[in-house]
């Protein structure tokens, strides 16, 4: 079952429900499966349903990663994944991770892929080619899309820290793309951003030149993001009220937190964990809108 609110309706009612500010990657990879269920690509859906049905009520979204289910002829389980989602946690939205950025009747394809093939609510993409690569997906009424902008990966300098010599004041290409999001190409309302939780000032800067979007923050966990920094460098509150939500996403940390039969109850603890810092982060150390300077 679909839902009639839009992504950032979804977003928003997710974090009032469950306090939350934590975002579940499903990234399977089956030689990483607990005893009963390694190595075995036909058990993905069963191994990604016991990680939702465990931690549902602790996420402000589930993230699964398409690449992990194309890769095991996995698609199928994909689709299945997300109408069980729909089912045990109805109103939580999904963003599907697919990077995709082509443009044109391809990019059609791949927006009709996300939103109608598995009936996601978001998608992240790739700017890369401008605007008409963004297009075909905001046709799609109240869906979302996080854009790229400035990721964790060391060589994300190659291209994302670079400075644009023909815009005044020289700004960095993500700075560009955060204006962009922030402004004309959001003309449904629904674009938000992609920036690590490796790079807390870089949040900060995203947050400053984009003070609205809502952003959709990986790292946190495995990669070595801090929750603290993470929330204060990019969450925004006036009046007790969320103003720029943040999505923050754990992947393997929650999914491998025990190789045994546990698996389900360690993953829910650790995301009850990471959950719990990031809602203290958020009341002790989040800067409020009001507080700041226009």
């Amino acid at each position: 079952m679909t839902s009639n609110l839009t992504f950032l309706e979804q977003l928003h009612n997710a974090e009032l429900r469950n306090q939350s500010l934590l975002c579940v990657g499903l990234d399977p990879e089956p030689a990483k499966f607990p005893q009963g269920l390694r190595g075995d690509a036909a058990r993905i859906f069963d191994f990604c349903a016991h990680i939702v049905d465990a931690t549902a009520d602790l996420v402000i979204a589930f993230k699964p990663q398409i690449a992990y289910f194309a890769a095991h002829r996995a698609e199928a389980q994909l689709e299945r994944l997300v109408a069980h989602i729909r089912s045990v946690a109805p109103g939580i939205p999904v963003i599907l991770d697919a990077k995709r950025g082509d443009i044109g009747s391809t990019a059609e394809q791949y927006a009709k892929e996300a939103f109608e093939r598995y009936g996601a609510d978001c998608v992240t993409l790739s700017p890369f080619m401008g605007f008409d690569s963004l297009q075909p997906y905001l046709r799609y009424h109240g869906k979302g899309a996080f854009v790229l902008c400035r990721t964790s990966n060391p060589g994300g300098d190659d291209l994302q820290n670079q400075h644009l010599a023909d815009q005044p004041g020289r700004p960095s290409l993500f700075e560009h793309i955060a204006e962009l999001v922030q402004g004309p190409w959001n003309t449904n309302g629904q674009l938000g951003l992609v920036v690590g939780a490796t790079y807390p000032a870089e949040i900060e800067r995203v947050r400053q030149v984009a003070p609205t979007v809502p952003l959709l923050i990986p790292g946190v966990g495995a990669q070595g993001g801090d929750a603290v920094a993470t929330v204060r460098a990019g969450y925004r509150s006036a009046a007790g009220h969320t103003t720029a939500p943040i999505v923050v996403n754990s992947s393997r940390a929650v999914l491998y937190a025990s190789s045994g039969v546990d698996f389900a109850q360690a993953a829910r603890a650790v995301a009850q964990t990471t959950r719990d810092a990031l809602h203290a982060a958020r009341a002790l150390g989040s800067v409020p809108v009001d507080s700041l300077e226009a």
